[in-house]
């Protein structure tokens, strides 16, 4: 029988992009995941973001485009990440790129 070998894939590691491909003014990619709570609730993330954006008012657009709660948090880096409830992937890759916050090739969609 063959032996199976798998690839160490870590969705959540670190990726690194290219100097001619960091168009924007963000950190590298942007990426924008999805986290299940309990039965059908979820959370969306989106961090990557620059810092000289305004996080705040970037996030209120949000809220009242897409009819959904939100809330920035700190990460371990203390980098601010955006959550917002619901699966909102979609509507914030079309947000950030319909208000050219970022380049559609700037951003990750993570989950399922």
């Amino acid at each position: 029988m063959a032996e199976l070998t798998f690839a160490n894939n870590d969705p959540f590691a670190a990726d690194t992009l290219d100097d001619a491909a960091a168009t924007g003014a963000n950190k590298g990619y942007v990426h924008i995941r999805i986290q299940q709570r309990n039965g059908r609730k979820s959370l969306t993330t989106c961090q990557g973001l620059a810092d000289d954006l305004d996080i705040k008012r970037i996030l209120k657009a949000i809220k009242k485009a897409f009819n959904c709660n939100g809330t920035i948090v700190k990460d371990d880096g203390e980098s601010e990440v955006i959550q917002c409830q619901g699966d909102q992937r979609q509507n914030i890759f079309k947000f950030l790129t319909q208000e050219k916050i970022c380049e559609p090739a700037e951003i990750k969609i993570h989950g399922f």
